[in-house]
């Protein structure tokens, strides 16, 4: 199971939300790029990278500051996220250095799209499912959707590199991982889950670690909040994975 250091970008700016309310930022880093040279050389295997502004745009805003950190992780791959709502924007991604793109909102909005994602960049899209007590939440987490997480990712039959499925309300609350929800959401999708949102300490990786489902159905966890405050210590985190 991998532990992925989570790069928010608001503003220029590495920044940790509070359950998606950009107002709640709290700024990690003024340097985003020096932050991803700082989680490579310290072991990570892949970064997760979200353009916050993108995200509530509908298309990329600090797309330059992800180039910028795609060469700072220079092997390590990097999954992209925010505003990336069209071919042509996930293409222009790819084309800088970015390993995976994240689309969430319009390939909820539109199966067909994710579809025709998946075919043009196979192995390279990544679906970003983020829920409210169940409910996918998309446009930044903005709009509250009646459709359920683990129905709708139960019932898509495109090839994805993995699903990166994040609890809202949990997210950046350091209230530890929905391990439930987790669990749910890695039996029913087909393609492998990255857990997101309220990852604490060590003891939620154990948790996740203990569900015995395989890097097939659970790939990892993305911390960001745990590891920008020291909840979470990545040295410990990575010596604990690298005997697993």
């Amino acid at each position: 199971m991998l532990l992925i250091p989570a790069i928010d970008l608001k503003d220029g700016q590495c920044v940790q939300l509070r359950q998606g309310i950009m107002d709640s930022a709290t700024v990690y880093s003024t340097d985003p790029a020096a932050m991803a040279r700082h989680w490579v050389e310290a072991g990570a295997r892949r970064l997760h990278v979200v353009d916050l502004d993108g995200a509530f745009a509908g298309q990329p805003v600090n797309r330059d500051l992800v180039r910028r950190i795609a060469q700072a992780a220079g092997d390590v791959p990097v999954q992209v996220g925010g505003g990336i709502r069209d071919l042509e924007t996930a293409r222009a991604y790819l084309e800088i250095g970015v390993s995976q793109v994240i689309t969430g909102t319009r390939a909820v909005d539109d199966p067909d799209f994710l579809a025709a994602l998946s075919e043009t960049f196979p192995g390279q899209v990544v679906l970003g499912l983020d829920a409210r007590d169940g409910r996918l939440a998309t446009r930044g987490w903005a709009t509250l959707k009646e459709v359920d997480a683990v129905a709708f990712a139960s019932e898509l039959d495109v090839e994805l590199f993995a699903i990166v499925y994040t609890d809202v309300s949990r997210d950046g609350m350091l209230a530890g991982v929905n391990v439930a929800a987790t669990e749910r959401m890695a039996l029913a999708a087909k393609a492998p889950i990255i857990a997101s949102g309220g990852v604490r300490s060590l003891d939620d990786l154990r948790a996740l670690d203990g569900l015995g489902l395989g890097p097939d159905r659970l790939l990892g966890a993305i911390s960001g909040s745990a590891l920008y405050e020291g909840t979470l210590d990545f040295a410990s985190a990575q010596r604990w994975l690298g005997v697993r």
